[in-house]
C-alpha cells in the first residue's frame, strides 16, 4: 500500500510539473519571445533591446506579458528612401536548431555609411550551422544617430547616439544571450564598412570594455573620425539650415522637426572624396581616434581579424555612375585626381598611370582610392594591433564576385569591390559558380573558427609586420602572400 501511494505521488507530481518551453519560445528577463524553427536553425527577429527618445542615450527596453511575436523583423531606423520608425532599436538572433549548449556568439554591426542599413538584411543561417549564435543589430542612423550639436550634449559628449545604441545591444547580449544557448563570455564583435569602423570604436571606447573578447574589422575606414569641434561646427550649421539657429532653443527646435527633414545627415569627414558623418572623438563615449589609440597600444587587447577587398573603391564609382550616368574618362583623369588629392595629383598620376590599368580611368582612380583609403590604413592597423595581441589579415580577391543588379550595367568591371564579400558569409550565393561556393564555405568556416577560438584556422598565419602575411581569399583557393604592401603602393602612401 505504501509503495502504491508513493507511485501515485510521483505520477501526480509529474503531471503538475510545467511542460518545458517549445524550442520556438525563449524566456528573457523582459518576457518570452516566439521565433521560427526550421530543421537547420532557429530565428528570433524584432527583439527590442533598448528604447531611445530623439537625441537621448538609449534607455532599457520594454517589458511585456505573454509571448511576444518574434517571427518578423522590427521597424528599421529612418534612412534615405525608407521612412522607418524612430522606435527602431531591435535585434535578431539566429541559433543552430535543437537545444544548444553554451555556444560562441557573433554580434554583427551593419554598414551603410552611418546613413543606411539594418540588421535583418543578413541571413546568418550558414554561420549558425557552424555552431554559432549570431546577433544582428539596428542602430540609429544619419542625423538621428550622429548629430553632434552642442545643445544635444550628453554624458558621453556630443553625437555618437548610434554608438551608444550599439553598446546597449552588447549589454543586452551579455544579459540575455544565454537564454538562446549563447555564451556571454565568448562574444566576437564584427562589422563591415561603417560597421567595421564602429568595431574600431568599441576597441577603444570605455563603455565597451569587457563586452566582447574578439573583433572582426571588414573594410573599415577607421581613420575617418571627426574631432568633436569639427563635428559640432558642422552640426550647428546643419541645424541653422533647418531653421534651428538659436542656441537657446536649438534642441527643442530640432526635436520638433519631422523625421523626413532629418534623413540627409551632416557631413564631418571627407574620405577620399566621399563625405562621412558618423562617430565623433573627444568625448567620454569615444575619447580618442581609434587609429591613434591602436598606434599607442591603448586599444583592447583581443584577437582581431582585419581585412579589405582588393578593389574597394570601384563600388563607390559604380554607385556614382548609377546615380548620374557619368564616369571619369581618360581625358578627365588628371582633373579627377586633383579634386581628390589636390597638390599630390601629379604624383598619384605617375604612380597609377592609365597604362597599368588597361587604359581605364575608373579602374586607375579606384585603385588609387582603394590603396589610400582602405588597403594601406588596414595594413597600418594590422601592424599596430599585432604588437598587443594576435592579428589575422586577409584580402578578398574574387575578381568575378557577383554585383547588385543596380550596378550590373556599370561600364567598367567592379572586381572584388567594397562589400561584395558579404554574400560569401551571409547566404547570398544563388549565382555562385563551383569555385565561389567553395570559397564561401571556406570563409564561413574560417570566420566561425575565429569566433570559436580567436584564430581563423590552421592555414592562417598570425600577422607579423616583419613578414606581412596576408591571406588572399579567392575561388582558385585561399593562399598566403607577403606582397600586399607592394601591390597596394603603401610605400608611396606612407609619404603622403
Amino acid at each position: 500500500m505504501t509503495r502504491l501511494l508513493l507511485l501515485l505521488a510521483v505520477v501526480l507530481a509529474a503531471c503538475a510539473a510545467p511542460a518545458p518551453a517549445p524550442p520556438d519560445v525563449v524566456s528573457l528577463a523582459a518576457g518570452q519571445v516566439r521565433g521560427t524553427v526550421t530543421d537547420g536553425h532557429r530565428l528570433f527577429q524584432g527583439i527590442p533591446y533598448a528604447t531611445a527618445a530623439r537625441w537621448q542615450p538609449p534607455a532599457p527596453g520594454p517589458v511585456w506579458t505573454g509571448v511576444r511575436d518574434a517571427t518578423a523583423p522590427g521597424a528599421r531606423c529612418p534612412q534615405p528612401g525608407e521612412a522607418g520608425s524612430e522606435d527602431c532599436l531591435f535585434l535578431n538572433v539566429t541559433t543552430p536548431a535543437g537545444e544548444p549548449g553554451r555556444l560562441p556568439v557573433l554580434v554583427w554591426i551593419h554598414g551603410g555609411a552611418f546613413v543606411g542599413g539594418n540588421g535583418d538584411s543578413y541571413d546568418a543561417r550558414d554561420l549558425a550551422a557552424r555552431g554559432l549564435v549570431v546577433v544582428t543589430v539596428n542602430y540609429r542612423l544619419g542625423a538621428l544617430g550622429w548629430l553632434a550639436h552642442p545643445a544635444l550634449a550628453h554624458d558621453g559628449g556630443t553625437g555618437n547616439f548610434g554608438l551608444l545604441d550599439q553598446q546597449a545591444a552588447l549589454r543586452w547580449v551579455r544579459d540575455n544571450i544565454a537564454a538562446f544557448g549563447g555564451d556571454p563570455a565568448r562574444v566576437t564583435l564584427a562589422g563591415e564598412s561603417a560597421g567595421a569602423m564602429s568595431v574600431c570604436d568599441h576597441l577603444v571606447s570605455p563603455g565597451s570594455a569587457g563586452l566582447f573578447r574578439a573583433a572582426i574589422v571588414q573594410s573599415g575606414p577607421c581613420q575617418a573620425h571627426s574631432p568633436a569641434a569639427v563635428a559640432e561646427a558642422a552640426s550647428v550649421e546643419y541645424a541653422a539650415k533647418l531653421g534651428c539657429s538659436d542656441p537657446a532653443s536649438a534642441a527643442a527646435c530640432l526635436r520638433a522637426l519631422p523625421p523626413s527633414r532629418l534623413l540627409t545627415p551632416p557631413r564631418y569627414y571627407d574620405l577620399a572624396g566621399v563625405p562621412v558623418a558618423g562617430p565623433v572623438t573627444g568625448g567620454g563615449a569615444l575619447p580618442v581616434n581609434p587609429v591613434d589609440a591602436m598606434r599607442d597600444g591603448d586599444a583592447a587587447r583581443v584577437p582581431v581579424l582585419v581585412g579589405v577587398t582588393r578593389d574597394e573603391f570601384t563600388l563607390f564609382l559604380a554607385q556614382q555612375y548609377a546615380a548620374t550616368g557619368k564616369t571619369v574618362t581618360a581625358d578627365g583623369y588628371p582633373a579627377a585626381l586633383t579634386r581628390v588629392f589636390g597638390a599630390d595629383a601629379a604624383a598619384v598620376a605617375a604612380e597609377y598611370p592609365l597604362t597599368a590599368h588597361g587604359g581605364s580611368a575608373p579602374r586607375a582612380l579606384a585603385a588609387a582610392l582603394t590603396d589610400a583609403a582602405f588597403a594601406c590604413p588596414a595594413r597600418d592597423m594590422a601592424g599596430a594591433l599585432s604588437r598587443t595581441g594576435p592579428v589575422y589579415a586577409y584580402e578578398f580577391g574574387d575578381s568575378r564576385a557577383p554585383v547588385p543588379d543596380t550596378l550590373s550595367r556599370t561600364p567598367f568591371p567592379l572586381g572584388a569591390a567594397h562589400s561584395l564579400e558579404l554574400s560569401y558569409l551571409f547566404g547570398g550565393g544563388a549565382s555562385f559558380d563551383d569555385g565561389q561556393r567553395r570559397l564561401s564555405a571556406r570563409m564561413v568556416a574560417d570566420w566561425a573558427s575565429f569566433v570559436r577560438t580567436g584564430a581563423p584556422g590552421p592555414d592562417w598565419p598570425r600577422y607579423d609586420p616583419a613578414h606581412e602575411q596576408v591571406r588572399t581569399l579567392a575561388p582558385d583557393g585561399p593562399h598566403t602572400t607577403g606582397d600586399f604592401a607592394a601591390a597596394h603602393h603603401c610605400g608611396f602612401w606612407r609619404d603622403r
